[in-house]
């Protein structure tokens, strides 16, 4: 597998630690926040200064957009490097270019280090490798309702990642647990890293409003302790109806945490499984709030 570098060298050994380090990329200018790029350079900026900045990972912004957010950026307290991952539409070619070019004027002070781009077919996967700098890692967001294995299979042969979309503003986007529970197996088979995105504001599964409108409907939204204790068991070999049970999980004091491992109710998780799942299986989810999973975490007295 892939391995992510900021846990190769970890000196945290509380499990809470292991399991949340660098793992919420912010989404802010994504819906149901869908704000100004102002004012998410300057909420990503105040993050990184703040209490739960380890929590923090990349900054989302479509490479379409690049232009517009190094205008701002100035404007940011920027210290050290920004790591930056850009959503790659359909015109590529011009797109990574765009890429390339920022990186080369922002050396040592930002970089997208990452991309991010839907497929729909295992060419697709091929032909948007033959472009892309090996410097970018590369996720692909596969179809949620298709089996994932052949297309996991393409992401393994060209040293990619994969990605799956978890929620979205309506109910009926949020995949089911089956097909979240076959995509995580699918991964630790093919040994391929994966990040999440959407739908994935709160700790534990619960049915809350899935945007911030005064009418806006309920649905039930998968947590993303949920997401990635389930990652961490599958790939310590925890049959699948027991993985369902995890991510199907919706009282928080289900799960705990020590200085030397989780727990499931009395299923545990050393943190030797914990770094190794955090290393080269589950890399982040994207989020358009930090402000939400902190504070639900605040509120489980788990912060």
């Amino acid at each position: 597998m892939n391995v992510n570098r900021a846990f190769v060298h970890s000196h945290e050994s509380h499990a809470l630690h292991i399991l949340l380090a660098s793992l919420v990329d912010y989404a802010g200018l994504f819906p149901p926040a869908s704000l100004e790029m102002k004012h998410a350079v300057a909420n990503f900026a105040r993050y990184r200064e703040g209490e739960y900045a380890w929590m923090l990972g990349r900054f989302i912004v479509p490479a379409a957009r690049l232009s517009e957010f190094e205008a701002v950026l100035p404007g940011a307290r920027r210290g050290a490097g920004w790591h930056i991952s850009a959503l790659i539409g359909p015109d590529a070619v011009e797109e990574i270019k765009a890429i390339t070019d920022f990186n080369r004027r922002h050396t040592g002070s930002a970089a997208v280090d990452s991309i991010e781009t839907k497929v729909n077919t295992l060419k697709e996967i091929e032909h948007a490798r033959a472009i892309v700098p090996d410097s970018l890692l590369t996720y692909f967001e596969i179809p949620g309702d298709v089996d994932p294995r052949p297309f996991l299979s393409a992401v393994h042969a060209v040293r990619a990642r994969a990605k799956i979309r978890t929620g979205g503003l309506k109910p009926d986007m949020f995949p089911s647990s089956e097909q979240v529970v076959r995509f995580l197996l699918a991964c630790v088979d093919a040994r391929v890293p994966f990040k999440a995105t959407a739908g994935l504001h709160h700790p534990v599964r619960c049915v809350r409003p899935l945007t911030y409108d005064k009418d806006a409907p309920k649905g039930t939204m998968h947590g993303f302790l949920n997401v990635f204790m389930t990652a961490a068991f599958a790939l310590a070999g925890m049959p699948e109806p027991q993985l369902m049970e995890v991510l199907d999980e919706s009282d928080p004091a289900a799960f705990k945490f020590d200085a030397k491992g989780a727990n499931w109710r009395e299923q545990r998780l050393d943190n030797t499984h914990l770094l190794e799942c955090r290393a080269g299986l589950a890399m982040s989810f994207g989020s358009c709030s930090v402000e939400e999973p902190i504070d639900d975490l605040r509120s489980m007295n788990l912060l």
